[in-house]
């Protein structure tokens, strides 16, 4: 196991007893946080065994210094740094150098920064005529994936994953990643694209370039920017999650950066992952249909009826609360007000969350509400459509997946990965020609 600067130190050995009765001692190292792990990487060479996870739940694919979670006390940390202190003080972009560099940028760190995303936000000419061969019905993520993945043909230095390239390469996919996903918006309803302006901020760009139209003036809501703003950094990281390991799987073959990003983009996409908030909304959509019965539909969750899933709430790996969940709430409330928003969608999800937080059913089983349920609501509230949910997802989670790529490859002994199985198929089989079967 390949040892980081100051992040795990061996604590030990553990003894395992086989079925053949053998024993073999695996080493047992210990995180900076005081997460335990047993080496088991050697054990198919000592003993021809290997460990059984399906899904990987207990085991740890890589060690790294970006993300720490707890999920019993509901801790999440970038770099060391609290969620909750970043998403108050800092910006987006200052978030975003924490992760991929490792430490909070300086104000000369930081607009140099700034302006090399600025100087990329454009997209080449050619890339525009993509749009014109996507349906306009087609999901936006779907458009996301590819384009990010065709940025390679048109930065072909980033094929040789060469140190000197990896700036510009991190720089340009930051930037043009909000410019695809407010032109596939743009796309989708038949209006022209609106291009970036350097002179607006990263989030204010991307409202800008998603909400402005040629025939009138259009002025960023600050109220909407910070609210966008907070939901990016709360989605900027969060440790070996599904998408993540797709970025570092992908990337551990020497794929580029674009290619890694757009697999991990596909992984987000699956409604198990990325598309838990738009679940929210639609959870929320089919109870207004049906009149508004909060208590009607809280009782169908808990009769288990088939089909009827209490969305936003719980999480598989904070077991309290979700602090991400804690700091959007607030955030939730402060924007409707300011928007003056009061829709029958929002007022059910208002008396969902009271019903839910007093109804011992969901206090026993620790099912609070979770990051998906309130930035949801937020984007509703903003006018971001559902089937930009998780598009907003991703643009969020782009500094955690370029941090955990860089990290990958800065880490000596790159291994490509390479998970093994338990066959379960048939034995050796005689052949038998097809004018006999």
């Amino acid at each position: 196991m390949t040892k980081s600067n100051n992040t795990i130190e061996s604590v030990g050995e553990a003894e395992l007893r086989l079925a053949d009765g053998n024993t073999v001692k695996l080493p047992v190292f210990k995180g900076s946080e005081g997460e335990h792990a047993v080496d088991i990487t050697k054990l198919r060479a000592e003993t021809s065994y290997i460990a059984f996870d399906p899904g990987y739940g207990n085991t740890g694919s890589c060690e790294s210094a970006i993300t720490y979670i707890d999920g019993e006390k509901g801790i999440l940390r970038y770099r060391g740094y609290p969620i909750e202190e970043l998403a108050e003080k800092s910006s987006f972009l200052e978030v975003t150098y924490l992760l991929i560099y490792g430490h909070l940028p300086s104000e000369s760190e930081l607009e140099t920064f700034s302006d090399a995303i600025s100087q990329e936000s454009m997209i080449h000419e050619d890339m525009k005529r993509f749009f014109n061969g996507y349906p306009a019905t087609s999901h936006p993520m779907s458009i996301l994936s590819s384009m990010i993945c065709s940025l390679s043909s048109y930065y072909p230095d980033c094929l040789e994953n060469a140190p000197e390239h990896i700036d510009n390469n991190i720089s340009r996919l930051l930037s043009k990643v909000s410019t695809v996903a407010a032109f596939s918006y743009k796309k989708s309803i038949g209006h022209p694209f609106i291009g970036p302006l350097n002179k607006l901020g990263y989030v204010e760009n991307f409202l800008n370039m998603m909400f402005a139209v040629p025939a009138e003036p259009y002025q960023v809501n600050p109220d909407v920017a910070k609210a966008l703003e907070m939901i990016l950094i709360l989605h900027a990281d969060h440790e070996q999650n599904c998408s993540t390991s797709t970025v570092r799987m992908v990337g551990s073959s020497q794929a580029n950066l674009y290619a890694s990003i757009s697999a991990g983009i596909c992984a987000l996409w699956g409604p198990l992952h990325g598309g838990a908030n738009q679940a929210v909304i639609e959870m929320l959509s089919g109870i207004v249909d049906r009149g508004g019965d909060v208590a009607g539909f809280i009782q169908r969750v808990k009769d288990k009826e088939p089909g009827v899933r209490l969305m936003g709430f719980g999480h598989r790996v904070y077991k309290n609360f979700d602090p991400r969940a804690t700091i959007l709430k607030s955030q939730s409330a402060k924007v409707l007000k300011a928007l003056g928003l009061s829709t029958p969608l929002l007022d059910i999800a208002r008396q969902l969350e009271e019903v839910a937080l007093k109804d011992e059913y969901f206090i026993e089983r620790k099912l609070y509400p979770n990051v998906d349920f309130y930035s949801g609501i937020i984007l509703r509230a903003i006018g971001i459509p559902v089937n930009m949910f998780t598009v907003m997802f991703a643009i969020g989670r782009m500094p955690g997946w370029i941090a955990q790529w860089k990290e990958m490859f800065d880490t000596p002994g790159l291994r490509i990965n390479r998970p093994r199985q338990i066959y379960t198929g048939s034995e050796k089989r005689l052949y038998v020609p097809i004018n006999k079967r």
